[in-house]
C-alpha cells in the first residue's frame, strides 16, 4: 500500500518541516553499502531524484515494476513514487536529490521534459550515440562540481542537470501524441524564457513578454501554466528571484546594491517582495545560505 511506504529527504532520514539543502549529491556505495546494498521501498515528498549508474548492476524497484539498471543507466524518480533499489557490491556512481520545485518544468507538464519527468524511468546511455555520451560527461562533470565545492558551483551545477535531464528525455523519446500536443507550447516557452533573461530587470508584466510572442495575455497564461504548472506572471516573478538569491549566495554586495542591480527603486520595497517570495528577507536568506555552507563544508572534511 502506497500509504505503508516511508517517506524520506534522504533514504533513512525522516523528512524536515523545512528541508535545509535544494540539491544533494552523493555516491551510492556511500549509502547503500550502509544497508547492505538494498534500499528499501520509500518516497520522497517534495524531491525529484537522479540516480547515474557508472559501474555494477541490479535492480530499480517502482511498486511492482522491477527494472534491470546496468553501467551506463540514468534512473529518474518524481516527487511521491514508491522506489527501492538492489545493488551489486561493485556499483559506482552518484544519485542526486533536488527540491521538485528548482526543477525548470513541473512533472506532468505537457512538454516533452514534463511526460518524463512524470514517472519513474531508467535510460540506457547508448555509447555509440552522441547525445548520451554528452549526457555521461555531463554527470560526471556535475559530481566533480558537487566535491569541488568552488566558487560559481551552484549555476554550473544547475546547468549541468538541465543539460543531462533534457537530453535524457530525447533519448528516452516515449512521448506519442502528447509530444505533438506540447511541442508548440514548449517551444513559445522556451522564448518567453530568452526574453525574460533580456528584460527582467526592467521588471516588464505579463502584457509585454505576451505582445512579443504575438499572443494574447490570456493566451500566454495558459500556455506557460500547462508546461511548467505556473502562471505567466509567478514564471517571470521566478527569474527575478533565482537572479536575487544567485546575488546573495555569491557576492558580498549589500542588499541596497543588488535591489539596484536588479531594477527595483529601494531597497526596502524589494525587500518586500522578496519575503513575499520566498518567506524570508534578503539578509536573512543570504545568513541561512552562509551558515547552510558552513555546515556542507564541515561536514565533508
Amino acid at each position: 500500500m502506497q500509504n505503508d511506504v516511508p517517506t524520506y529527504d534522504l533514504y533513512g532520514e525522516r523528512s524536515a518541516s523545512s528541508p535545509n539543502f535544494w540539491l544533494h549529491c552523493e555516491t551510492i556505495p556511500s549509502r547503500s553499502s550502509l544497508h547492505h546494498w538494498e534500499i528499501g521501498l520509500h518516497r520522497h515528498e517534495s524531491f525529484f531524484q537522479l540516480l547515474y549508474i557508472s559501474d555494477g548492476s541490479g535492480d530499480a524497484v517502482f511498486g511492482r515494476e522491477i527494472l534491470a539498471i546496468r553501467p551506463g543507466s540514468v534512473v529518474t524518480v518524481p516527487p511521491g513514487f514508491g522506489h527501492g533499489f538492489r545493488f551489486s557490491q561493485d556499483i559506482d556512481g552518484f544519485v542526486i536529490t533536488l527540491l521538485s520545485s528548482h526543477l525548470r518544468v513541473v512533472p506532468g507538464g505537457r512538454s516533452r521534459l514534463g511526460i518524463f519527468l512524470a514517472a519513474p524511468r531508467v535510460t540506457v546511455l547508448d555509447p555509440d550515440d552522441a547525445d548520451a555520451r554528452h549526457v555521461d560527461e555531463t554527470l560526471k562533470r556535475l559530481g566533480a562540481e558537487w566535491l569541488s565545492r568552488q566558487s560559481g558551483r551552484t549555476d554550473l551545477m544547475e546547468a549541468y542537470l538541465t543539460t543531462a535531464l533534457t537530453l535524457t528525455a530525447r533519448l528516452w523519446g516515449g512521448y506519442g501524441d502528447e509530444e505533438r500536443i506540447g511541442g508548440a507550447n514548449e517551444r513559445r516557452v522556451e522564448r518567453l524564457n530568452a526574453l525574460v533573461h533580456q528584460h527582467f530587470r526592467s521588471h516588464r508584466p505579463a502584457a509585454f513578454y505576451a505582445a512579443e510572442l504575438g499572443l494574447s495575455p490570456t493566451h500566454l497564461n495558459r500556455i506557460v501554466r500547462a508546461v511548467t504548472g505556473q502562471g505567466a506572471h509567478d514564471f517571470i516573478a521566478r527569474k527575478l528571484m533565482e537572479e536575487a538569491r544567485r546575488e546573495l549566495a555569491l557576492t558580498t554586495a549589500t542588499i541596497k546594491d543588488i535591489a539596484y542591480r536588479l531594477g527595483f527603486s529601494d531597497a526596502a520595497y524589494f525587500t518586500r517582495v522578496f519575503a513575499r517570495r520566498t518567506g524570508m528577507t534578503p539578509k536573512a536568506w543570504r545568513a541561512a545560505e552562509r551558515e547552510k555552507t558552513v555546515r556542507q563544508a564541515q561536514s565533508s572534511e
